[in-house]
């Protein structure tokens, strides 16, 4: 009985093996049967997803010469059930997949990075893929900018990856993203240069974008140029494996490359210099691989120099003589500075250029060399700064001889006897014209620390003392105004007097009909003319919205636990654009009024003893007769004791 039954289940599997054998296969019209049906979906945690094939699209696509059951190879009958396993692209494409592994998306993918291009987001859908040579393939080469920018172009998808989508932008707008975009079939794309499968990263010495590797990469479509610069200076350099010798993209750029006529281009003649400078500037350069420093400042002290510097397209810059991909040492022969060929590297420019012509320095560092010449010119230059120090120096000291007498006389030649500022109201003045000053200089030494402000306050730790101590000051003696104005007698009257009114505007109209020729009246001030009411209001407020942005600046840290971050960011702003209105008011406004303006110069003197003359003060303030009759009743008391003294002088003199 038990040897029937293992017959019979023999042979049943026997039977259901060949029947499975001998049963045809899915063709593509069965899948289709059911997968053209835009409809059809599946559930995919919890998300409905598209199982519908073009039957059009598939038909063109390059997998259409196989049978749906090449890839779906675990398909054997319909329903499918269990579902079938998702095809792997490797059973055909095991190289390329094989390179994908090594490269760095693969690797991002290993780190759990679920943001990094596979097959599909490159290639394009497996049932509408078609050729690369097809202009509608996402790998046609004028579409792989494109299909690579669908992720690297967009910010969102890099930020996960802490990659930037800047170099997507960039190659757009360079030379080689335009000519693509122009339709060439021969400017560089993504893959030229990163590579296909095996896109590896900056770092790996294996990448074709690695720094040593650079030159033979761009050598794929720049050859002659890789020739040239293999045997230059800086090509020997790469090939004894000086990373920081420069490469193609250190002076065209990377993803920013542009034609050297373009006037961006880091390579076109205005920028040239600067391209150099970043290395040939450096100190690094010449202490550790004794390159002669100071060939960048010494160009720009050249004649083609400040040429260069005013904007000429024409002068001399560094390619100009020493080559462009060729750049060799002068020891060279074959270098266009070696003397032998300096004549004609000359001549391009200077026409009939002679060894005479050759024996001009271009870069005028003002240093003694070894040679007759450069020994001569430091003289001369040496010779010249003490002249110009001992000539202008002596000049300056005549010319401040005679204007301090001037002044003197000036101040003395006129009676001075009505008081325009109290002894209280001098020492406040010069208090905050001092602090003013000082928060000027001290302010701007921050704001340019290469200028000789930065230099006068010897370093940053005693500018810093100096312009918050200033700031204290100021503060000080502007609380002590307050207090002045409302507890002093003086003061409360002065307060009164600054306070606007409608005069002021008439004033204000009848000054500019005057001045300008409109009217022959000019107008009559009282105490304060309109101008000097608008600086007093202007400096109050100055003051206030100066010292608040400068505490919040000061105490920085302490305001920033209160507030919201910003707002010191916004105090510093506001604190140096109110910095520089202040400086040029006082400039502009003030010192017209008190020291340019013909009817004051050479200086309004009551800032140092409080006095005007009767005369000017009449033509300046007609209408605050208060001052003018009490300045006269004093000069009226002081005439007769000048006239009993001459008698007095008269008559010892006769004796």
């Amino acid at each position: 009985m038990k040897r029937c039954s293992r017959l019979f289940l023999a042979i049943l599997l026997l039977t259901t093996v060949a029947a499975a054998k001998t049963a045809p296969k899915m063709s593509n019209a069965d899948c289709l049967a059911c997968h053209n049906d835009p409809t059809l979906t599946k559930d995919e945690n919890g998300k409905p997803v598209s199982l519908h094939v073009d039957e059009a699209k598939f038909k063109g696509s390059v997998h259409s010469v196989f049978g749906c059951t090449g890839c779906h190879t675990d398909i054997k009958a319909f329903p499918h059930d269990p579902p079938p396993a998702k095809p792997v692209c490797a059973t055909c494409h095991a190289d390329q997949q094989a390179a994908y592994e090594h490269g760095i998306h693969a690797k991002s993918a290993a780190a759990g990075n679920s943001n990094v291009a596979k097959c599909q987001d490159c290639h394009g859908s497996v049932h509408e893929l078609v050729p690369a040579s097809d202009p509608k393939s996402k790998v046609a080469r004028a579409n792989i900018p494109q299909t690579c920018g669908n992720c690297h172009g967009q910010n969102l998808v890099m930020a996960s990856s802490g990659v930037s989508s800047a170099p997507f932008t960039s190659y757009q707008d360079s030379v080689h993203g335009k000519a693509v975009k122009g339709g060439s079939g021969a400017a560089a794309v993504c893959t030229d240069c990163h590579g296909k499968h095996d896109i590896l990263g900056a770092g790996d010495p294996k990448s074709p974008i690695a720094k040593l590797n650079v030159p033979a990469t761009c050598a794929q479509c720049h050859d002659s140029v890789k020739q040239e610069y293999m045997q230059s200076t800086h090509g020997q350099a790469i090939t004894r494996g000086n990373w920081q010798a420069p490469v193609c993209t250190d002076c065209h750029g990377i993803h920013t490359i542009k034609a050297p006529n373009d006037p961006k281009s880091a390579v076109a003649s205005a920028n040239v210099q600067n391209t150099c400078g970043s290395c040939h500037a450096s100190v690094k350069l010449s202490s550790e691989f004794g390159v002669a420093g100071g060939r960048v400042s010494s160009y720009l002290s050249s004649y083609h120099g400040m040429a260069q510097k005013v904007g000429s397209s024409t002068v001399a810059n560094c390619a100009s003589c020493h080559g462009v991909h060729n750049i060799r040492p002068s020891s060279d022969p074959r270098s266009t500075i070696n003397h032998a060929n300096l004549a004609k590297t000359c001549g391009q420019c200077h026409p009939g250029a002679n060894e005479k012509f050759i024996a001009f320095r271009v870069h005028q560092d003002g240093t003694a060399k070894a040679d007759f010449g450069s020994k001569l010119i430091a003289m001369i230059s040496k010779f010249y700064i003490w002249m110009i120090i001992a000539v202008i120096g002596g000049m300056l000291v005549h010319n401040l001889v005679i204007f301090r007498k001037k002044l003197i006389l000036h101040r003395i030649g006129q009676p001075r006897i009505l008081f325009r500022m109290t002894l209280a109201q001098r020492i406040q003045h010069l208090t905050l014209l001092t602090s003013f000053i000082v928060l000027v200089l001290t302010g701007f030494a921050l704001r340019y620390p290469s200028s000789w402000l930065a230099v006068a306050f010897i370093n940053e730790t005693v500018r810093r003392i100096v312009h918050r101590t200033a700031g204290v000051v100021l503060i000080a003696v502007s609380l002590y105004h307050v207090w002045y104005l409302l507890a002093t007698q003086d003061g409360r009257q002065l307060l009164k007097d600054m306070l606007p009114d409608w005069k002021d505007v008439t004033d204000a109209r009848d000054a500019f009909r005057y001045y300008l020729g409109y009217s022959e009246q000019r107008p009559l001030f009282r105490r304060f003319t309109y101008a000097e009411k608008a600086e007093y209001w202007a400096l109050i407020w100055g003051v206030f919205v100066m010292a608040a942005t400068g505490l919040i600046a000061w105490f920085k840290v302490g305001i920033g636990d209160r507030v919201p971050g910003y707002w010191v960011d916004v105090a510093l702003t506001i604190h140096w654009y109110e910095a520089i209105l202040a400086t040029l008011a006082i400039v502009v406004w003030h010192f017209y009024g008190v020291i340019i303006d013909p009817d004051t110069y050479p200086m309004n003197w009551a800032w140092f003893d409080g006095k005007m003359s009767i005369e000017n003060y009449e033509h300046e303030h007609p209408l605050d007769m208060l001052a003018i009759e009490k300045a006269a009743g004093k000069q009226e008391e002081a005439e007769p004791l000048e006239t009993g003294q001459e008698q007095g002088e008269t008559t010892a003199s006769r004796k």
